[in-house]
C-alpha cells in the first residue's frame, strides 16, 4: 500500500474541505494542461464493474453556453413556484446561474447506461450504480479543479431534453451535470448556500449510527 506524506495528506484534506460550488467567474482562458489534468482525474474515478459510464462534452462556444444558461434560467424560474410562501422564493431566485456564460468552459458530464453491455458487475442488482460512478468522476473533477487553482460550479436545474437538444446528445444518454470551470475573484470560506442562510452543515456525530439505524455511535 502506498502511504502519503504528512504534507500530501494535509493537501488532500484541504482540497476536500475547501472545495466550493462557485457561481462567479473571470473570462480568462484555462490552460489546456489544466483541463487535461481535470479530465484525467475524472477518468480515474472508481466505477462499479469498471463500467466507466461517463463522457465529457467540452463547451466553449458562446452561443452554446448562452443556450445552456437560458435553459437553466428557465427551469430556475419554473422551480421558484415551489418556494412561494416559504420565505425562500427571493433567495432561490437570487441563486446565480450566469456562471455558464461567464466561465470560459462548461463541461456536460453524461452517463451511458448501456456502457459495458447487459451484464455489468454490480449494476444488475443496483441499476443506479452507473449514476453513482459518474458522481465519483464529478467529485474528482472538483478536487482537481481546486488543486489547479480553478473554481467549479455545478448547475443542477435544467430540463434534460433541453440539454440533449442543444448539445446533440442521443436520447439514451443521461446529461448528469453542467459544470462551469474557470478562474474567480470570489472564493468564499464557506459554502454559498450556508452564507445565504439556505442551510447549515449538519452535526456529523448525529449522522453516524452504530450497528443499526438510529442507534447512537457514542
Amino acid at each position: 500500500m502506498i502511504h502519503l506524506t504528512e504534507e500530501e495528506k494535509i493537501g488532500l484534506y484541504k482540497a476536500i474541505s475547501n472545495r466550493r460550488d462557485i457561481r462567479s467567474f473571470r473570462s480568462d482562458p484555462i490552460e489546456s494542461e489544466k483541463l487535461t489534468m481535470i479530465f484525467s482525474a475524472a477518468h480515474h474515478a472508481p466505477s462499479v464493474g469498471f463500467m466507466q459510464p461517463w463522457n465529457f462534452i467540452l463547451v466553449t462556444a458562446d452561443s452554446l453556453k448562452r443556450e445552456l444558461a437560458d435553459s437553466a434560467d428557465k427551469e430556475r424560474r419554473a422551480l421558484a413556484i415551489h418556494y412561494e410562501g416559504t420565505g425562500r422564493e427571493s433567495s432561490f431566485l437570487e441563486l446565480k446561474i450566469q456562471g455558464i456564460k461567464e466561465a470560459p468552459v462548461t463541461i456536460c458530464v453524461t452517463c451511458d447506461p448501456t456502457r459495458g453491455g447487459d451484464h455489468v458487475l454490480g449494476r444488475n442488482s443496483i441499476p443506479e450504480t452507473d449514476i453513482m460512478s459518474v458522481s465519483c468522476a464529478i467529485q474528482n473533477m472538483w478536487l482537481a479543479a481546486y488543486a489547479e487553482g480553478l473554481a467549479m460550479g455545478w448547475v443542477s436545474f435544467y430540463k434534460k431534453s433541453d440539454v440533449r437538444r442543444i448539445l446533440d446528445i442521443p436520447p439514451h444518454i443521461d446529461p448528469v451535470a453542467l459544470l462551469s470551470i474557470g478562474y474567480t475573484d470570489h472564493y468564499p470560506d464557506r459554502p454559498l448556500l450556508e452564507i445565504h442562510q439556505w442551510e447549515k452543515r449538519q452535526e456529523l456525530q448525529k449522522l453516524i449510527f452504530r450497528e443499526r439505524w438510529g442507534q447512537s455511535s457514542s
